[in-house]
């Protein structure tokens, strides 16, 4: 069988790179070739770059290793009495990105090896691809990790006007891996094409809050990227598409993308708390003296901000209420709470930046957690659209909650969790936190009106930094 793939263009400026397919050469010198060699024919109009590989047989597969380039511009002709030749020029760093496709067929291989039927590749958009978070996350998802190891790959990776080289050092380094399931890597800076036919956007790019910057100024500076990136996924990803924000205020912010993307299903969107689960987790462990695998069934209950709730009364160690197996209620409520909603700030104190390999762990956590179908008995936290939610809290915003899953991207809310008045009390908190947020922006999400009260340091709840 032959997978093939539909033509990908460049994001970058107007200049367009053509990729030709290999059935498109019929000559027969070149079908009777070995491994498929690039052909180059370069265009003399808009100055695009066309890649033609050569005729491969039909039976095999067709892998796609990327290579992130400039592009070409017109020949530069040569003096007209010159005795030595010019010096060739390096390729200019403003010429626009590409995609470029290398195809081989598998008879080549040994033959101890047999083709596989591959599936049908994912595309996965990420945002704030050159950051130090995807750097750790990119290699993970184009390994296998992530979606699974008979899953192929095609990456849309957003970057910056600012981070346009960087984003071309990332390509280069995939290109470098050999990864067998990385089928596609395009780069641009346009989420309108970057985001084209997603199934996926993890959307990892957000401005940090600065010295003396408020959490209302934050939620306005990051409101205006989600809103743009919210109206690019609701015109040109897939209907289906499944988007995990984790750029900080990570919940309203996937409220603003939500809100501003109506043709996608509301349950789609996440924003990320499986770090905080991890880490709830991890503290949980090492009270009890036990391996961190023995503890599950842990909640993390509403904002991604020292409000959250993480939940040891519905936990369990080796199938054991967590309670009962640490025996020491003072320490859950006064030592533990406060470390996993502080532990971020911690980290940044002792570390002197904000968690990256550990938050791309969780990211790939929390997408392992909606493909993998969930263990029987137990439950994963992600923030989700709270409409119709049985908990009573109130509809229309992103909030943790315990959430089991088939394996096909979607979920279902867990019922029946107990709440007592301890986790009431500070469910409540965080519910509070998280309407007056939707309030500040909510000339964002088209519900005009509302006042924004985060105001002061009384309001700011989220430590400078947190990722």
């Amino acid at each position: 069988a032959t997978i093939e793939h539909a033509p990908t263009m460049s994001c970058i400026s107007s200049t367009v790179m053509v990729l030709t397919p290999a059935a498109s050469l019929n000559s027969n010198k070149q079908s009777r070739a070995g491994p498929a060699r690039a052909a180059h024919a370069f265009s003399k109009s808009r100055q695009s770059a066309v890649f033609a590989p050569r005729a491969v047989a039909k039976v095999g597969r067709t892998s796609v290793v990327t290579r992130a380039l400039f592009g070409f511009g017109k020949k530069k002709e040569e003096p007209a009495k010159e005795e030595k030749k010019a010096e060739p020029k390096a390729v200019e760093e403003t010429k626009p990105l590409g995609v470029f496709k290398l195809e081989y067929s598998v008879a080549n291989d040994s033959k101890k090896r047999t083709a596989k039927k591959w599936k049908e590749p994912v595309v996965v958009a990420v945002s704030g691809a050159a950051g130090q978070i995807s750097n750790h996350l990119l290699f993970k998802i184009a390994s296998g990790e992530v979606y699974g190891q008979d899953q192929p790959i095609a990456l849309r990776l957003l970057g910056s006007e600012r981070s346009k080289e960087a984003l071309e050092g990332v390509a280069m380094e995939l290109e470098d891996s050999l990864f067998p399931l990385l089928r596609e890597v395009n780069i641009g800076i346009d989420p309108r094409e970057v985001f084209a036919n997603a199934d996926w956007a993890l959307l990892i790019g957000a401005k940090p809050r600065g010295p003396g910057m408020e959490r209302a100024d934050l939620l306005e500076m990051n409101g205006a990227i989600f809103v743009e990136q919210g109206k690019a996924l609701n015109d040109v990803a897939k209907p289906t598409c499944v988007v995990c924000v984790v750029g900080n205020p990570c919940n309203t912010n996937a409220l603003i993308a939500m809100e501003n993307a109506p043709k996608l299903n509301r349950k789609n969107f996440h924003a990320l708390t499986r770090l905080d689960e991890n880490r709830a987790k991890c503290q949980l462990a090492l009270k009890a003296g036990v391996f961190y695998e023995t503890v599950s069934n842990v909640t993390i209950w509403g904002n991604h901000s020292t409000t959250q709730v993480p939940d040891f009364v519905n936990a369990k160690i080796d199938g054991k209420p967590a309670a009962d197996v640490i025996n020491d209620q003072q320490w859950l409520e006064t030592e533990f709470t406060p470390a996993i909603q502080t532990r971020g700030g911690l980290l940044i104190k002792k570390w002197g930046r904000s968690s990256a390999a550990s938050t791309a762990v969780s990211i790939a956590d929390a997408v392992k957690a909606l493909v993998t179908p969930t263990k029987q008995g137990d439950w994963f936290s992600s923030a989700v659209c709270t409409d119709g939610n049985p908990y009573g809290i109130e509809e229309g915003i992103i909030f943790s909650m315990p959430l089991r899953s088939t394996g096909d991207g979607s979920y279902e809310i867990v019922e029946g969790l107990e709440i007592n008045a301890w986790l009431k009390e500070r469910i409540q908190t965080s519910q509070d936190e998280l309407t007056k947020e939707a309030a500040c922006v909510s000339h964002l999400t088209g519900k005009m009106g509302g006042s924004c009260e985060l105001k002061g340091a009384e309001a700011d709840t989220m430590l400078p930094g947190e990722m």
